[in-house]
């Protein structure tokens, strides 16, 4: 029974997002009440200890708030000052064909950003790009979203691995002693390594399905075929990334792989499709924009480009801001000196203790991305020669679309953060630990034998939840250790099931609900949340399937599991190919 209860949250989200498409901000409001009222009343979480949770989600949506500002700020600037016309003619010399913008600005570029920073910073930056260069905003947030899977594991240099995981298995002393002779720090290399191998397996195919989705769903045709035939260039791009990643994960630790990965796989893929190397001799672009679906518009402002009108920039000046902004995330998180001032006493404002309750908040505003967005965009100011009026417009378009925002993230941030601190160990009664907590127990309990197939999905849905891989792992890395010894399995085996629970809570941001709402909002995309979560679940839904049968393959061995795992990607990009062309009346897509 509290097991169904614990799902109620979960439930209510997809209902009234994915099924009923509602709004997020509805939606998110319901869920909120339904979440506190389980926690007050079946789980006694306590009065204090819910509005403490609600606070510090608040607080946590402000800083998400704060980062979208600062990535539509950039994105205004840019286009007042005209730099725009020099990037979009920038890659339209690289190549006219979507599907290839679509895997070198969100597979390459998104992951180089995810590697340097994560914390939806991708979407924050690949979204609105993707957006100036003639993109539906709704494809350029289906796509960024996407590829919020194999780099994520290795975001923010590291984070949800050095952070997420080490918290979750770290000061425990069963597992401290059967690791033995290994240290915890060894073991943490192990569980590396297991992930850049999962992920380079299945992300491999990950450029290759962004791009049938973006045919399928947004093309003139409607065909997933149409996406399917850059799959020479889709491999390539998929391979150039996952090598070098791997490589890094296996024998340099968990900082660096998504940043060399996407650094290494923009140097050889840029080049190479500039040669019209693999490339399709048909290609691929949107319709007329007076055909598009009204769903696949946002708010922002059109912006129409003539390209008979010469740029007034170079295109390494007019992209200039973006390297900034790279290079500003990588000092501010690998200058160890530099990043303990940011995160210090001096740059962070704690709320400590909230109503009396374990559950502390703090804001890091000199280490947000948000602030290395602003500092950016005012560089821009003096780079580009801004004059007051232009300045002015960016800041104050910016400011209106951050407001339409808030309803959603103020709602659905504090419903997860009660969602994860509903525990009521203070009750003698009734003892439950929180809810997801929960729904990972009653899983272990009924899936123990064929536990490799459902770690996937518990580490997907706690980020989902959350909206962190690092929270996630934080949350299950030591309940998924704890399950595989229970099941029998030794050392080297528990280090797999962990790492596909740090798969799944990379695979599951593509849902998270306030990942979308943040990619939505930066594109002025509000109330069609669940629009874009019906896309990327399907995506996300290969990715976790994928990582557990490989898992069962490597974990118990036996040739059916392992042709199960190559069966599985063979068999989703046969029926995305044989998926008959829906029919479009009236000039509209199917949802």
């Amino acid at each position: 029974m509290f097991t169904i209860l614990a799902l109620m949250p979960i439930i209510t989200v997809f209902l009234l997002l994915v099924v009923l498409r509602l709004p997020a901000k509805y939606a998110m409001a319901a869920s909120y009440l339904v979440t506190a009222l389980l926690a007050i009343f079946v789980w006694h979480a306590g009065g204090a200890q819910v509005a403490a949770a609600t606070t510090n989600g608040v607080i946590v949506a402000l800083t998400i708030l704060f980062i979208v500002f600062s990535a539509i700020l950039l994105l205004n600037t840019l286009k007042e000052s005209g730099a725009m016309i020099a990037i979009r003619r920038g890659f339209m010399d690289i190549t006219p064909d979507r599907r290839v913008q679509a895997i070198i600005v969100a597979w390459l570029f998104c992951s180089l950003v995810e590697g340097s920073s994560g914390y939806g910073t991708p979407s924050a930056v690949g979204a609105p790009l993707l957006l100036a260069l003639g993109f539906p905003a709704m494809a350029a947030v289906m796509v960024v979203l996407i590829i919020q899977s194999t780099p994520v594991s290795f975001g923010a240099v590291g984070t949800p691995l050095l952070v997420g995981v080490w918290s979750g298995i770290d000061n425990k002393q069963d597992l401290a002693d059967s690791i033995q002779p290994m240290t915890v720090a060894d073991y943490l290399l192990q569980i590396t390594a297991n992930v850049g191998f999962f992920h380079a397996i299945i992300g491999v195919l990950i450029p290759l399905i962004l791009s049938a989705f973006l045919t399928r769903f947004f093309g003139e045709k409607r065909s997933f075929i149409e996406g399917l035939k850059i799959w020479p260039f889709a491999l390539f791009a998929g391979i150039c990334f996952t090598l070098p990643y791997y490589l890094v994960a296996k024998f340099l630790g968990p900082e660096f792989p998504s940043l060399v990965g996407g650094f290494i796989g923009l140097i050889i893929v840029i080049p190479a499709a500039k040669r019209g190397f693999l490339m399709p001799k048909e290609i691929f672009d949107f319709g007329p924009r007076a055909n598009w679906d009204k769903e696949w518009l946002g708010t922002l402002a059109r912006e129409d480009f003539d390209d008979s009108v010469a740029p007034r920039f170079s295109v390494l000046r007019a992209f200039s801001p973006y390297a900034i902004v790279i290079g500003l995330l990588i000092i501010t998180r690998v200058v160890a000196p530099l990043k303990a001032f940011l995160v210090g006493e001096h740059g962070t404002i704690v709320f400590s203790n909230l109503y009396g309750s374990s559950i502390s908040s703090k804001i890091q505003l000199l280490y947000s991305p948000g602030t290395i967005l602003i500092i950016t965009s005012l560089l821009c100011m003096y780079l580009y020669r801004m004059d007051k009026g232009s300045v002015k417009r960016s800041w104050t378009s910016s400011a209106k679309t951050m407001v339409s925002a808030a309803p959603a993230l103020l709602l659905s941030v504090p419903m997860v953060q009660v969602f994860i601190n509903s525990g009521s160990s203070a009750d003698v009664v009734t003892n439950l630990p929180a809810m997801p907590i929960l729904l990972a127990e009653s899983a272990s309990a009924a899936f123990a034998h064929t536990w490799p197939l459902v770690s996937p999905w518990i580490g997907a849905m706690g980020a989902f939840i959350a909206g962190s891989n690092t929270i996630s792992n934080m949350m299950f890395a030591y309940f998924q250790w704890s399950t595989a010894e229970q099941i029998g399995l030794g050392t080297d085996l528990a280090a797999q099931v962990i790492a596909l629970q740090a798969i799944g809570g990379a695979a599951g941001n593509m849902i998270s609900v306030h990942n979308v709402v943040a990619a939505c909002a930066v594109v002025g995309l509000a109330n069609k949340e669940g629009y874009v979560i019906r896309k990327t679940l399907v995506a996300m839904t290969y990715y976790v399937i994928q990582a557990g049968f490989l898992g069962m393959a490597v974990i118990f061995g036996g040739l059916i599991w392992w042709l199960l795992a190559i069966a599985w990607p063979i068999c989703f990009l046969a029926v995305m190919s044989l998926t008959a062309k829906p029919v479009v009346a009236d000039n509209k897509s199917i949802k």
